[in-house]
């Protein structure tokens, strides 16, 4: 009789080329751990270093975000082959060691991103209480005890981290490498965070039966809806507002706006009012954004405009509002949303009859607030390039009217 075929694990060649190769890991990770405190801010660094030379060297911040992209490939290549080998007999790492690498890339991951969320987050809005929940997990992520207590006691929330670590990398990563738009960007960032959920949802409906096979097929799009109805909360990681302005007269040539006036309910409605915002965008980035003109939080009006990025004070888009409501006294905004709803922007005026108390709109154009005390986007390395966007829209109420800009 033939011998039976023997296990994987116990061919001599295979295992202990895979033992060594482990033993080297083990010895690295050990070797690293002494050290890891360096990584968080090099982290932040190398996310800076992206954000900032996305202008001047694009080559070199895709790369930066490209190394970024292929650790998480990595870490979900390691995960998938530990189990493939686990089931055939195989050794694998140690959890701890594991549990280590995953930390590092987690690290890697929140501090990279933090530089495009602190510097892009409209902080009068939602958003701030998103950017603020990823520096808490980012500080979550350098504590030791309580990050390690997460990974073994609570193993669905710590499959939730690890969701939204891939959601932020696709988020921040896509726009620059590929030109995605946001919207573009958001729905596969959407996509992976729902497909790395499911180890959460297998966690927490275990022992799986067939009715909770069916609440996970239920609870997946319900999760997708969910996430995709708070995205006014997620910051637009590649656009920002860099200048705004209100006035009721407009340079075409100069691509500035001009004069000043109060924002009396008369004056409005015989002047009309011009709404300019310069975004900054990535170079290649064309998007789609909107002007939601809001009067005492109603809608009036939606008119779209496109932008381009790879101008260092931004594009320079507006919109001009002559027809206003009879009644126009009160609190306006117009928010400033691509076209999949993030908000970019808000700019807010007050019509009244009393002059005092209504806005004066003299065409000055203003820096948004960065961080308190600290504009982070005015570091950024403007081109040397005079390169020229092309197809601005300047609009009248909703009828688009295209122009050629710089």
């Amino acid at each position: 009789m033939k011998d039976p075929p023997s296990s994987p694990a116990s061919g001599p060649s295979g295992a202990a080329r895979l033992g060594a190769w482990e033993h080297r890991i083990e010895r690295l990770a050990e070797r690293v751990r002494p050290w890891s405190w360096l990584w968080p801010p090099v982290a932040f660094l190398a996310g800076a270093g992206s954000f900032f030379l996305v202008e001047r060297q694009q080559w070199l911040g895709a790369m930066l975000a490209l190394s970024m992209l292929l650790t998480w490939i990595l870490l979900l290549s390691e995960s998938l082959i530990g189990r493939v080998l686990a089931r055939r007999g195989y050794p694998t790492l140690p959890r701890g060691v594991t549990t280590f690498i995953a930390q590092m890339v987690h690290q890697e991951t929140l501090f990279f991103t933090l530089p495009f969320l602190l510097a892009t987050t409209v902080w009068t809005s939602g958003q701030a209480f998103f950017t603020l929940s990823m520096v808490a997990l980012a500080i979550l992520s350098i504590l030791d005890p309580l990050y390690y207590r997460l990974a073994e006691r609570n193993r669905g929330l710590y499959f939730a981290f690890h969701a939204q670590c891939v959601f932020l990398v696709v988020l921040v990563t896509l726009p620059t490498l590929l030109h995605l738009t946001t919207g573009q960007s958001l729905l596969l960032a959407l996509a992976a965070t729902v497909i790395f959920s499911l180890p959460s949802l297998l966690h927490l409906l275990r022992p799986m039966t067939l009715p909770r096979w069916l609440l996970m097929l239920a609870l997946l799009p319900l999760l997708a809806g969910v996430a995709w109805a708070g995205r006014s909360w997620v910051p637009p990681a590649s656009l920002w507002i860099s200048g705004s302005a209100l006035s009721p007269g407009f340079d075409v040539e100069a691509r500035s706006p001009q004069g000043q006036l109060r924002l009396t309910p008369d004056a409005l409605a015989d002047n009309g009012l011009y709404a300019y915002t310069a975004i900054h965008a990535p170079r290649g980035l064309r998007e789609d954004i909107v002007h939601e003109w809001r009067h005492d939080g109603e809608l009036i009006d939606r008119i779209p405009l496109e932008i381009q990025g790879g101008r260092a004070e931004g594009y320079r888009a507006w919109t001009h509002k002559r027809n206003v409501p009879e009644q126009s006294a009160g609190r306006w905004r117009i928010d400033v949303m691509t076209a999949s709803g993030q908000r970019i922007g808000v700019l807010r005026f007050r019509v009244a009859t009393d002059t005092e108390a209504a806005t004066l709109a003299d065409g000055r154009i203003d820096s948004p607030p960065g961080l308190p005390g600290l504009d982070v986007r005015r570091l950024i390395a403007r081109p040397e390039a005079t390169s020229t966007a092309k197809g601005q829209n300047t609009v009248d109420d909703a009828a688009p009217s295209p122009e050629d800009s710089e």
